[in-house]
């Protein structure tokens, strides 16, 4: 008798469900019975849950990742005439925001071990627009890509020297830590996202901000609702409609308890994964003192051709990968005005960005891989690469 091998998922969120849905239905109906959709009781717990998870003092539930940027960088009065640096290997969202509110986006090049912001290079582009004048430096993102912490001391270093506010974008490393400490108590902010297939995702869109600023965090909650004040109609300043929804917020309180466990299943995955492809290809490496969240599993390929042998190789075994990203933010059509203005005399190039967008393949990764479903995958990778 045959078996048929069970399907491999780039993101499995059924087999988290399965554990935990009495806790989500009855979390559910709890909402349905008291009818406070909009930052209902549920709102108030998952923030207090997510700082003591992150242990940072504050946390304010916001309706996105993007939002979090976005209200983060509102409360610095951050706009026209401002710089923002921020890596040019990472998500549409990281650099949108600036330009959504007015700022030019300075795009930096990243490591090419890390993936995550050079420093050397963030160092060059801040001293460049300062010397010019024409914009001021007024804050860095930092983007832990794919689970992996930036160098956040010497972000904050840089910083402060500079008098620019140090957003830390975790949307895919919540639950990541630099030298003991959790992201979410370093730089100014950090945002954090909560789209079903982060670490932590809900069934929807969802965010929040965390912070060790006691005034920070009273802004943050006034820009997610409109700038009110003490009362509704208390307007004190302009801001947006950024709420966390109570249902949203019931679900990130059912499966918040699971996230220490997964975390080390995560874990076990990646070490999987180095063992069956540790040598053959290029796999993520992580840096000292630091602990990787494993949002997203990358490896790199020796160039563009072999990806494209690698991912047919895949589909054809019915293995699943995908590209994180296929282009460099400075390269969409929707930044390139903005990066062309950033320095005067033309940006500098960005070699490694545009190096690993040719090469990069993202493989399933989800606390719920067994080592069987690492080893299938890894065999149809190693099947494209003739190996």
């Amino acid at each position: 008798m045959t078996t048929t091998a069970r399907p491999v998922a780039f993101f499995d969120m059924k087999a988290q469900q399965s554990l935990i849905r009495a806790e989500i239905d009855a979390g559910i109906a709890r909402i349905l019975d008291h009818g406070r959709f909009i930052q209902g009781p549920e709102v108030d717990a998952v923030e207090a849950a997510l700082a003591a998870f992150a242990g940072a003092k504050h946390a304010v539930g916001v309706s996105s990742g993007t939002d979090a940027l976005q209200i983060a960088m509102m409360a610095e009065g951050i706009g026209r005439g401002d710089a923002v640096f921020l890596p040019a290997f990472t998500y549409t969202a990281t650099a949108e925001v600036p330009l959504v509110l007015g700022a030019t986006p300075v795009f930096v090049d990243v490591d090419p071990l890390s993936f995550n912001i050079d420093l050397a290079d963030l160092v060059r582009r801040v001293e460049q627009v300062a010397k010019q004048g024409r914009l001021r430096p007024r804050a860095v993102i930092g983007v832990d890509l794919y689970g992996l912490p930036a160098n956040w001391p010497a972000i904050e270093g840089l910083c402060e020297k500079h008098g620019m506010f140090a957003l830390d974008d975790a949307a895919q490393a919540f639950g990541g830590s630099l030298d003991g400490r959790r992201l979410g108590t370093w730089g100014h902010a950090t945002a954090l996202s909560f789209y079903p297939t982060k670490t932590l995702g809900c069934y929807g869109d969802g965010g929040a901000i965390l912070t060790e600023d006691a005034d920070r965090a009273e802004l943050y909650r006034s820009l997610r609702t409109h700038g009110e004040g003490k009362s509704r109609y208390d307007v004190l300043r302009t801001g947006m409609n950024g709420r966390l929804d109570s249902i949203q917020a019931a679900i990130l309180l059912a499966k918040l308890p699971l996230l220490e466990g997964e975390l080390v299943a995560r874990r076990q995955a990646a070490a999987w994964y180095e063992a069956a492809l540790g040598g053959r290809v290029r796999t993520p490496q992580v840096t000292p003192g630091a602990e990787s969240a494993w949002g997203i599993y990358t490896v790199l390929l020796e160039d563009a051709a072999a990806r494209t042998r690698v991912q047919a190789a895949m589909q054809a075994a019915g293995m699943p990968s995908a590209i994180y990203y296929p282009k460099p933010l400075h390269r969409q059509p929707a930044y390139a005005a903005a990066h062309a203005a950033g320095i005067e005399g033309g940006a500098p190039p960005l070699p490694v960005s545009e190096d690993l967008c040719t090469r990069c393949l993202s493989l399933p990764m989800h606390p719920y891989l067994g080592e069987d479903d690492v080893a299938r995958v890894a065999a149809a990778l190693l099947a494209g690469l003739g190996a």
